[in-house]
């Protein structure tokens, strides 16, 4: 299992003309998936296609499974998956004949066969790649990304335009990579794909990565203040107030309904519950208010994540 980075971005700086798409980012990727997020125009696909050797950085280093892309691309293409928004694939060819094409050019590439059956391709094998559905065409760009087994791969939004079924396939597929020891590099605007699939999540806004970590240390702010629960209307709020510590509040804020906030610990939630305790209050539900990934990402940039 490989345990330095597989992604390495130092001072990577991109202009086109006057404007700089890409501003000094400094960004690590380790083993695993790590989910790439920004609003449109953050620099996060120039910064992907730099990874990819596709474009050549202005200022800065970029080290991709310790190689620079550029200058050592003949032996680093080998080793990659690369799936593009635009498939890559010349529109004439047939759908099983370029995946087959490209699996013969791996040493050890995935089953074909099974690969077309897992993402729901068997029906279109003959059909030329013009003549595919937007989804399709989407889901033959994946498989040709994986199927020669690379150590890295980037997906860039790789299960837009496909419905949930298809959806739900794709992540399964990613999973199955990482368990394989693949590392992925994922660009997606879907929040809850990010959350679901990803290790780890830069965000990307103005050309620099302005928050970095796993979702969960992400969203952990949201975590430490608020909780909630409900029971009977009208407790002795002023009771509970004098039983939690100095810096917390507490309200009933709808009839039934009680609010908590401070720094909501493991200790806080005792007192919360031993208090309810000693009042004979048997809560409905307590909850403890966590931010989502989406929360976090409004919250730093001021913008929504679209594709």
């Amino acid at each position: 299992m490989r345990s330095e980075p597989v992604v390495q971005l130092e001072g990577l700086t991109k202009r086109y003309g006057d404007k700089t798409a890409v501003d000094g980012l400094d960004l690590t990727a380790a083993p695993g998936i790590t989910a790439v997020l920004g609003p449109n125009g953050a620099g996060k696909t120039t910064t992907v296609e730099l990874c990819e050797g596709y474009r050549a950085a202005d200022a800065g280093t970029v080290r991709v499974l310790g190689l620079d892309p550029r200058r050592q691309a003949r032996e680093l293409r080998p080793r990659l998956g690369v799936m593009l928004q635009s498939g890559g694939v010349y529109s004439g060819a047939r759908a099983e004949e370029m995946l087959r094409h490209m699996a013969g050019l791996h040493a050890h590439p995935l089953d074909v066969p099974a690969l077309i059956a897992r993402l729901g391709l068997e029906s279109c094998g003959r059909t030329s790649y013009r003549r595919l559905s937007g989804g399709q065409q989407q889901r033959l760009a994946l498989a040709m990304a994986v199927v020669g087994r690379p150590e890295l791969v980037f997906l860039d939004e790789p299960t837009a335009g496909l419905d949930p079924q298809a959806r739900h396939a794709t992540w399964d597929l990613v999973r199955e990579l990482r368990g394989d020891g693949v590392s992925v590099i994922l660009t997606t605007h879907h929040m809850d794909e990010a959350e679901e699939l990803a290790d780890d999540v830069a965000i990307i806004d103005a050309g620099r990565v302005i928050a970095q970590g796993s979702p969960e240390e992400l969203c952990r702010g949201g975590a430490e203040n608020t909780l909630r629960f409900t029971g009977r209307p009208g407790l002795d709020v002023a009771s509970l107030l004098k039983a939690l510590p100095a810096d917390a509040e507490a309200a009933e804020t709808t009839p039934g309904g009680y609010r908590v906030t401070g720094k909501v610990d493991p200790q806080l939630l005792a007192t919360v519950t031993s208090w309810c305790a000693q009042h004979g209050v048997l809560p409905d539900r307590i909850s403890v208010e966590r931010h989502s990934l989406e929360d976090v990402f409004l919250e730093l940039t001021g913008k929504e994540l679209r594709g």
